[in-house]
């Protein structure tokens, strides 16, 4: 491991009428910083998408856009899995700021330099490196929930940190706008965020903190008396890339089973996200402006979407991730044909809030199930994996297949296979209910 990035080392512990009000003051210092950080990572993560009715207006079509477009999903699926391990034996603050550091430079350059988007080769590579630095948000995010916050509040935890995503994703609608008004320049869609992030990583770097016992704090089960099941002394102890991969990964029978669920959840997700402002524009005739507020309406609607989905899981279902997932997903089924189906500009713009409203919820609650199925000094490893599937199995799928069959079946083919996977990733999700039914609990089987 390269020594910049480290965990931090364990301090003296703090006198223990200090402890109680430096953890609270700590808690909620590294929470709005994780926050704060990861709505930065979607500033630049698919501002591409904004910038997609202008390249077809170059003469690129859906098919070549696709393809560019599977650059981020390719790299980001496998950085996610395999610098989630790394970040599972790195210092959060430092792994997260230079991640999100190298992501705002990309995309600058590809907004800056002329060649940048002179060829389809050269998009793809740029937003393949954008795409392997944006894996390096989510794992050292885990991180932080796990050594900071308990297994019994962190379903709540997550699900407010997890609508940084939509503050992020939705901001790029209205910065894309603000950036073109400012620079008369539409390839301000990709440097002007990348921009704003750069301040974010700055911010970042000032509020988060590593672990309690970095800052002199007892670990978080002992300060909150809530241990999880199997819980040992060894669980504070990092570990090596093997014992992480081959002891708590590749045997975890419920963990390889969310994953594959995800891969369909995210062919939603993104089938719908990055073919937004296209779709908008050249089927139902949004201009670039309505497009933008479209796409900033879906990913805001996650927000209070999320909150629910964690509520229902926590206090409803007692913890059961399942049932709630598959709520959602029958609705954002419905969501999909609505917004396929529909021909005014109200109708259309209310199914695409409603998808964003539902689609986070699932998004969310597989990735806490992953980090609830192994311990803590693996937990950015567990959530790669289900990333690993969402972005290769899914985001890819959405982003290439999807400009095929739209440049082949029209939108129609597009909404049907969309529609598919609603369907695949309703049942996957019950098989994995199945499993919890039957007492199976990752690795302790």
């Amino acid at each position: 491991m390269i020594s910049f990035f480290k965990p931090a080392a364990h301090k003296a512990r703090l006198p223990e009428d200090k402890i109680d009000s430096s953890y609270k003051r700590l808690r909620l210092q590294v929470f709005l910083g994780i926050f704060a950080g990861y709505a930065g990572y979607y500033l630049v993560r698919k501002v591409f998408s904004l910038a997609m009715p202008y390249l077809i207006a170059q003469g690129y079509t859906k098919t070549e856009l696709g393809f560019v477009l599977s650059g981020v999903s390719i790299a980001y699926g496998l950085s996610k899995f395999l610098m989630g391990n790394v970040s599972d034996r790195s210092n959060a603050r430092v792994f997260l700021t230079v991640g999100l550091s190298l992501s705002a430079f990309t995309m600058i350059a590809m907004g800056t330099l002329p060649i940048a988007t002179s060829s389809v080769g050269i998009m793809f590579v740029l937003l393949l490196l954008n795409g392997w630095f944006q894996g390096m948000g989510w794992p050292p995010c885990g991180r932080v929930m796990v050594h900071w916050f308990s297994i019994r509040e962190r379903g709540t935890k997550m699900s407010i940190w997890n609508v940084a995503h939509n503050v992020g994703g939705g901001i790029i609608g209205p910065l894309a706008i603000l950036g073109v008004a400012i620079f008369a320049d539409w390839h301000a869609i990709l440097y002007f965020p990348g921009f704003i992030a750069l301040g974010v990583a700055v911010l970042t770097w000032i509020l988060i903190r590593d672990t309690p016992q970095s800052c002199g704090l007892p670990n978080i089960e002992a300060y909150k008396n809530d241990y999880p099941d199997n819980y040992t002394a060894t669980d504070e102890k990092e570990m090596t890339a093997k014992e992480i991969f081959v002891k708590y990964i590749f045997k975890n029978k419920l963990l390889w089973a969310i994953a594959f669920a995800n891969a369909f959840v995210y062919l939603v997700r993104y089938g719908v996200l990055d073919w937004a402002p296209l779709y908008l524009e050249e089927s139902k005739g949004f201009s670039i402006e309505e497009s933008g507020w479209a796409y900033f309406a879906y990913e805001w609607a996650g927000i209070p979407g999320t909150l629910l989905c964690g509520y229902l899981s926590d206090k409803v279902f007692k913890g059961k991730r399942a049932p709630v997932s598959i709520i959602y997903m029958i609705l954002v089924m419905a969501s999909v044909y609505m917004y396929w189906t529909s021909d005014s500009l109200t109708a259309i713009s209310f199914a695409l809030v409603c998808i964003g409203f539902l689609i986070y919820g699932p998004v969310m609650l597989i990735g806490v199930h992953a980090l609830d199925l192994v311990p803590k000094k693996a937990a950015g490893t567990a959530a790669g994996l289900t990333g690993l599937f969402g972005y290769l199995g899914g985001a890819m799928f959405a982003n290439i297949a999807m400009g095929i069959v739209v440049d082949n079946f029209g939108w129609d083919g597009g909404f049907m296979v969309l529609l598919g996977a609603c369907f695949i990733a309703i049942l996957l999700i019950g098989y994995s209910w199945r499993l919890e039914t039957k007492g199976h609990n990752g690795i302790h089987v």
